[in-house]
């Protein structure tokens, strides 16, 4: 199973190589963003847009709906691995 986590992009810091910087929940990362760029969507363009990421690749756009949904599942699991872990 494949697991992307929605970020927000916040700053393009190398537009020919395609590089970001996405906040996950207040976690900065660097991603490539490779994978949503084109000739309509130039990398300068994407500043503001929610992606999910996987393995440090921005796969695709979200809407920020879509993104509030996921993180709070994602919160979800670990609070309830947490829960788990407590009783092994």
């Amino acid at each position: 199973m494949c697991l992307g986590v929605p970020g927000r992009i916040t700053e393009i810091i190398d537009p020919n190589k395609k590089l970001a910087i996405v906040d996950v929940s207040g976690v900065k990362r660097q991603v490539n963003i490779a994978c949503i760029v084109d000739d309509q969507n130039p990398p300068e363009s994407c500043v503001g847009n929610w992606v999910l990421i996987h393995v440090g690749f921005a796969m695709n756009r979200i809407d920020e709906r879509e993104a509030a949904e996921t993180l709070k599942l994602l919160e979800e699991i670990i609070i309830a691995q947490g829960t788990i872990s407590n009783y092994e």
